[in-house]
């Protein structure tokens, strides 16, 4: 089923989620409804803050390859960074440029417990440090220069008095 997504201004945004510690049915049908929520909005990925729950998982979804991550934690990156637009469904239609580590490796938990490891680069690398980011209350908007901060938050201004006309 497809969650409403929070959008910015909503303060769960900028609230760190708190570790999951419960592996159970509810964990199952919560990263269900994420993914399909994830899917309906065409995103890449989608934190649990994002929807309203503070607990410490994300979904994502690269080509055909789906992923759920529990207690993420990036464990190392490299040295080499990339600058490039990123958008995200809780602030629609605004995209800003923000510098990330072309390579990550993640750790944390699957939907059982067991734990993980993903070695990620490029748009995977990019979307695992993005999702981890909002788990710990951090939006895009924090990532960027003034300048490109001040002139999105002009284009959402407009955006939110657009939906009132």
């Amino acid at each position: 089923m497809a969650l409403d997504i929070r959008t910015f201004g909503d303060p769960v945004l900028k609230t760190r989620a708190a570790p999951v510690e419960s592996f159970d049915e509810s964990l199952v049908r919560l990263t269900q409804d994420m993914l399909a929520t994830m899917r309906d909005n065409e995103g890449v990925g989608l934190a649990a803050n994002q929807i309203g729950r503070l607990k410490r998982v994300f979904v994502a979804a690269i080509e055909d390859e789906e992923y759920v991550i529990v207690n993420p934690i990036l464990t190392g990156w490299s040295e080499t960074t990339e600058t490039g637009p990123e958008g995200c469904l809780s602030i629609p239609g605004i995209q800003v440029d923000v510098e990330r580590a072309l390579a990550v490796t993640i750790s944390g938990q699957d939907i059982s417990g067991k734990p993980l490891q993903i070695e990620a680069s490029d748009l995977l690398a990019r979307v695992l440090q993005h999702e981890v980011d909002h788990l710990d209350g951090v939006l895009i908007l924090d990532r960027t220069d003034r300048e490109s901060r001040r002139a999105a938050m002009r284009e959402w201004r407009e955006h939110l008095l657009a939906q009132l006309g």
